[in-house]
């Protein structure tokens, strides 16, 4: 089935209108690799009356000459399309030359996008951003053309257009934050794909969250078509289409886009994160000290990791006080990365010793622990995507969390998966998320009903005396017979193929 452009109205309007307004602008656009940034900017000048020219520049992690090569190749493979006056690729030597060049792009009404724009941040690369700044001070005000600059290392972006030692402080007319396919394009995309199966959307969105060149791989890689003659789950063909084939487009996508950002603590780190998570500061600082045999604090590192590259998230238990509070949990960020370090990895690694159906075999146990972790995940996003819709069965107050407590025996350990409020109602919400309905059994649903007591007599608890409570039990999917049974026995259960039905009315 052909591929087409998914979603990003909002963010494809504000495109159409930022390069049709007849002025000269500087757009900083921000989001990880591969969510589309490149593919939204060309969506949108295709998409006009009189498409304007552009050139395209992903900057390399290297130095002058090789950038003002780069830039020059790209100069030349835009030609035919008639470059201005003075753009003479074959005589760029030296930034200022680039520099030049792209002003004179812009005042001819051209579109210059330099993309990975934060490299300019290393010392070898910095002296452009003085250079560039000539050039935009001279453009600003100007009636055609623009730059749009995009990053995908927040910091460092932010070190370069928003510090105020920066020389293009100031500078940008424009910013826009592009983050993950929600869950309504999502779902579209499945059905565009003939993708049925709940437990096939958590698989995939296990792997590639909302990552919009995964999903077109797939297609490409021929995924999408008749699952059912390799005998393997959709999540499964996938991993091997897109990790295990000799043409495997994503064999080395992971350690292209942060193995080469990240070094030893860092990596290592993750690579625990991706086996516990979530937990907590002191069960990973152990498992670091184990693993390596380093006792040197982590907490610079997570730091880094949390607020520089943002591949990791800092959880909070309901009505925690402080970011600092020793009850934080810690989980990797990015589904792809998680998924990777967690279970394809070591399957890709099986693989060169051992047979092809023992690796994946490998790959898919571990994956179903990866689902396990991210399903929870999944229904706190899908939570507040239905509640912004105005659509659902819960209309949220707050962002939705989750409680878990730091008891010195295993007897007083409380966890609640979902923690929903709705204040102005005065109803919370409890929920439970399971990646198989079977799993909400007997046994579950008892331990279940006796955290969220225990939890009710904590000060925290305390806090929803007298509000209106529920009990919601979530999975990929339920059967009639056993939504039934559970919703006999007071519990609400909801699925993905409610929260399919409710964002694609």
């Amino acid at each position: 089935m052909n591929w087409k452009f998914y979603g990003r109205d909002t963010e494809l309007n504000t495109m159409r209108r930022l390069l049709s307004r007849q002025r000269w602008f500087f757009c900083a656009i921000s989001g990880r690799r591969r969510i589309g940034k490149t593919s939204l900017i060309l969506e949108a000048l295709q998409s006009l009356p009189q498409a304007s020219k552009a050139v395209y520049l992903q900057v390399p992690d290297s130095d002058e000459r090789d950038v003002v090569s780069v830039f020059a190749d790209a100069l030349e493979a835009a030609a035919p399309l008639g470059l201005p006056d003075g753009v003479q690729p074959h005589a760029l030597r030296r930034f200022s030359d680039m520099a030049k060049a792209i002003g004179a792009l812009c005042r001819a009404g051209w579109v210059v996008i330099l993309d990975e724009f934060q490299y300019f941040n290393r010392k070898s690369l910095s002296a452009f951003t003085s250079l560039l700044q000539a050039e935009v001070d001279q453009l600003t005000g100007s009636a055609h053309g623009g730059i749009f600059v995009l990053g995908s290392i927040h910091t460092e972006m932010t070190a370069l257009l928003e510090d105020r030692s920066s020389p293009l402080y100031a500078r940008v007319t424009d910013r826009m934050a592009l983050d993950h396919w929600d869950f309504r394009t999502l779902f579209q995309v499945f059905d565009d794909q003939a993708v049925t199966t709940p437990q096939d959307w958590l698989s995939l969105w296990g792997l590639f969250e909302g990552v919009p060149k995964f999903y077109r791989d797939c297609a490409n890689q021929g995924v999408f078509a008749d699952p059912e003659t390799s005998g393997l789950s959709m999540g499964m063909r996938a991993v091997q289409a897109l990790f295990f084939s000799p043409s495997a487009p994503l064999a080395e996508e992971a350690g292209t886009w942060f193995m080469r950002e990240l070094r030893g603590a860092s990596v290592s780190i993750l690579r625990l994160l991706a086996q516990q998570q979530p937990c907590a500061h002191q069960q990973l600082s152990e498992a670091y000290q184990q693993s390596t045999g380093d006792e040197k604090p982590i907490a610079n590192y997570l730091n880094t990791l949390i607020d520089r590259y943002r591949l990791i998230e800092r959880q909070q238990p309901v009505f925690a006080q402080t970011t600092g509070s020793r009850q934080a949990r810690y989980q990797i960020s990015d589904n792809f990365l998680a998924a990777w370090l967690a279970a394809v990895e070591p399957g890709v690694q099986a693989a060169r010793v051992q047979p092809m159906a023992r690796a994946l075999e490998i790959t898919a146990l571990k994956l179903a622990v990866h689902e396990g972790h991210v399903f929870e995940r999944m229904v706190r996003k899908l939570m507040a995507e239905a509640s912004r819709a105005a659509v659902g069965d819960f209309a949220l107050t707050e962002m939705v969390t989750g409680y878990w407590n730091r008891p010195r025996d295993a007897a007083r350990l409380i966890e609640i998966d979902i923690v929903a409020m709705n204040e102005t109602d005065r109803t919370v919400r409890f929920g439970s998320c399971k990646r198989a309905e079977g799993k909400h059994d007997r046994s579950s649903l008892a331990k279940t009903e006796q955290h969220i007591q225990d939890f009710l007599a904590t000060s925290s608890g305390k806090r929803f005396k007298g509000w209106k409570q529920e009990k919601a039990l979530y999975a990929p999917s339920f059967t009639a017979a056993h939504r039934q049974t559970l919703e006999q026995q007071g519990w609400r259960c909801v699925d993905l193929n409610d929260y399919h039905r409710w964002l694609c009315a």
